[in-house]
């Protein structure tokens, strides 16, 4: 996982900085969802209550959830949610047995949190359709070996394996949508008095034209097209890619695919989370200091 060191960053909200750790953290969302595309859907480690071992330790959440729950009490016992940039989809996680460190101030206070929404539109619609050919592999087998019907569809049993790429790829993405807090505050203080008006309003429209750059959403995109395409390919055994690998059936991702979460499900959240920053950034300022910041 892409992790940044706020104690050495000398200037974390950098907007150059922050497109240097967006990118990278494309390539960490891809190369995961290349992973858990190697598996069949598994829809039964979504569903809340669908395992009694789950529910005879009196857990009624998801297997999903119940990994999550696990790793990320491990990880907050470790401080990894001290800090700013990692948010756990786990409430009532334990303190950390390191005390805090000393981070300097970067984002304004605030409980901001989209995970909820990440982990339904993951498991709801990013997990069938990238997990598809794997999926239609499975059946052909167990038809192969008599299983035919809703038998034969979606569970091939590995639901650690699944569930362990499901985490990692779901932290990439929070990590990534989250960030839009970093963005919208290095926006603000370069230039406040151009979101003031819009947050004392409030008007969201406003806010998000502010932040909105169709340009670089176009170039992003392209971006994440073109890396798709090539790590979705097969490479012979010189090392050399087979070409159009990633058209012919045989593609490791449905890069399609890849592109649609970007576009409709990461870019918009994102967004939701910078205007509703914003709209939390003079939360217990007088007026006084709000007037000081357009000073």
């Amino acid at each position: 996982m892409l992790s940044q060191n706020f104690m050495l960053e000398k200037d974390p909200l950098s907007l150059e900085r922050i497109r240097q750790i967006l990118v990278r953290l494309e390539d960490t969302i891809i190369f995961d969802l290349i992973e858990r595309a190697q598996f069949a859907h598994n829809p039964r480690i979504y569903i809340r209550g669908s395992f009694e071992e789950l529910r005879d330790m009196k857990f009624d959440g998801s297997w999903l959830e119940w990994f999550l729950k696990e790793i990320e009490t491990f990880h907050a016992r470790a401080r990894r949610y001290t800090s700013p940039d990692e948010y756990p989809f786990t409430s009532n996680l334990p303190v950390p047995v390191l005390l805090p460190l000393a981070f300097p101030k970067i984002l304004y206070p605030n409980t901001i949190n989209a995970n909820p929404s990440i982990l339904s539109f993951y498991t709801r619609s990013i997990v069938p359709r990238i997990t598809r050919r794997a999926t239609l592999a499975l059946a052909a087998i167990k038809r192969s070996n008599g299983i035919i019907g809703d038998e034969e569809y979606e569970d091939d049993g590995n639901y650690g394996s699944a569930a362990t790429i499901d985490v990692e790829v779901l932290q990439a993405i929070s990590k990534r949508v989250h960030y839009g807090k970093f963005v919208s505050e290095s926006k603000f203080i370069a230039n406040p008095s151009a979101f003031i008006p819009h947050i004392l309003t409030p008007n969201r429209a406003a806010l998000e034209a502010l932040i909105t750059k169709p340009e670089v959403e176009r170039k992003l995109l392209q971006r994440l097209r073109k890396k798709a395409a090539i790590y979705a390919q097969e490479f012979s055994a010189d090392g050399d890619a087979i070409v159009n690998s990633h058209l012919n059936g045989s593609a490791k991702i449905d890069v399609d695919g890849v592109v649609e979460l970007y576009e409709s499900y990461i870019i918009p959240l994102t967004k939701e989370v910078e205007v509703d920053y914003l709209l939390h950034r003079l939360d217990g300022l007088s007026q006084e200091e709000i007037d000081a910041l357009t000073a």
